[in-house]
């Protein structure tokens, strides 16, 4: 986890498994994706968070406060949302909204924050730090490093501020210190590195706050499980509105994939659901811009976890694109790659242009300026409703709101803000 790839990297099939499964197996794998790829530095902070989060499972007052915290800070449950009108403009099958753009900071990377900041504060830690691409984790992070009181350093690439230049304001009101990222292609994947070299400088006293299922056991599981909460309320709620029944498709936006897994993950054991997540096509897949790395990727090592990525013949991880900041990542959660190993889930691309007509039809139809990774999943779960009939249901997980992208939009198509 030390360094951006591995020797270790490996073009290879993916690893057959046996089982679906939520669960990781011994070492934190999922069917040979996972693991902990490490320096010995880090062993013992991952080992105690391990055993932490293990206790907290078990402890009635932990679960009992993390409930407290997502009703009355958080804001949740969230609702979901019947599209009416942008059903009747795409055709087919209806499309619900699961509403994580209402969720408080705008995006439903608080549900993990709430949680890990929870968590450190247990462990005695008296500072955090995290990484950020298009800034709503960082905002997220700060936001709860405010609420325990804890001294926050969020890494962010240079493109990405300048991208993503709201939410930089807005951690900064927070109280967090963020860290410019020149190294690179100054986007999410450098500021991860970055993160990382400053966790084993610092590691006794600060913990890490990964911000997707994404690095080395226990952070996918422990990422996963916070998330969780976006599936099972959307479970319920559509049984609830829907006369019991069930989504015919769940969609989300696939970068590290924190939203994806958090909604997939209710629905795993019904085999009437298809999943499907949605990663960045950028300016298309024949071009080389882009960021999908379970649809373009090869099999190594990345952040301390295998997993698909963009690599070239000896193991470096590529360049990516995408209009989106938060899915500029040449890797993806290993639990993805199991799932598509399994066959369990189905992984699509939406190139820049399709998110960004996305984003106009749900603006024009429903009100609502969606963020430029949920534009992705709207893009395919536009072709999706098209396959079904009109008394089907498409939920597609609003990751979060379009406020952090309206300059980057406007700047794109020449128009000065």
């Amino acid at each position: 986890m030390a360094t951006p790839t591995s020797a270790a990297s490996e073009k290879m099939a993916a690893p057959a498994a046996a089982r679906l499964t939520t669960k990781a197996d011994k070492g934190g794998f999922f069917g040979g994706f996972g693991g902990r790829f490490v320096p010995e530095t880090l062993v013992p902070a991952l080992e105690e968070l391990d055993a932490e989060l293990a206790r907290a499972k078990k402890d009635p007052a932990f679960k009992a406060e993390l409930k407290r915290l997502l009703a009355t800070f958080v804001g949740r449950p969230t609702p979901i949302t019947l599209a009416a009108r942008l059903t009747a403009e795409c055709g087919g099958a209806r499309i619900v909204l699961k509403r994580e753009d209402l969720a408080h900071t705008g995006a439903h990377k608080i549900n993990n924050t709430v949680g890990q900041c929870l968590l450190a504060a247990r462990m005695g830690k008296k500072r955090v730090i995290a990484e950020t691409g298009a800034g709503q984790h960082g905002v997220a992070t700060a936001t709860a490093a405010a609420l325990f009181g804890l001294e926050c350093d969020v890494y962010m690439g240079e493109e990405d501020m300048r991208r993503q230049a709201p939410n930089v304001l807005r951690m900064g009101m927070l109280g967090a210190r963020v860290v410019p990222v020149t190294t690179g292609t100054r986007t999410l994947k450098d500021a991860t590195s970055e993160a990382i070299r400053d966790w084993m400088r610092n590691v006794r006293g600060t913990h890490y706050v990964i911000g997707s299922v994404v690095g080395p056991a226990p952070y996918p599981t422990l990422v996963r499980d916070f998330q969780r909460v976006i599936g099972d309320e959307a479970r319920a709620q559509c049984r609830k509105s829907f006369g019991g029944k069930l989504p015919d498709a769940v969609v989300a936006s696939v970068g590290g994939g924190s939203n994806a897994a958090g909604i997939f993950t209710a629905f795993l054991k019904d085999a009437s659901v298809a999943l499907v997540g949605v990663e960045a096509a950028g300016e298309g897949l024949a071009t080389g811009r882009h960021a999908a790395s379970l649809g373009e990727g090869t099999v190594g090592v990345l952040h301390g976890s295998r997993s698909y990525l963009l690599q070239d013949g000896d193991g470096q991880t590529l360049e990516t694109h995408s209009i989106s900041a938060g899915l500029d990542y040449p890797g993806v959660g290993p639990e993805h790659a199991h799932w598509k190993a399994v066959g369990r889930a189905r992984y699509a691309s939406a190139t820049d242009a399709e998110a960004l007509d996305a984003f106009d039809r749900l603006a024009r139809t429903e009100g609502i300026l969606c963020a430029l990774e949920s534009a992705h999943a709207l893009a395919e779960a536009a072709k999706v409703a098209r396959t079904l009939p009109t008394d089907g249901l498409v939920l597609v997980s609003l990751s979060g709101r379009g406020d952090k992208d309206l300059a980057h939009i406007a700047a794109t198509r020449g128009v000065s803000t």
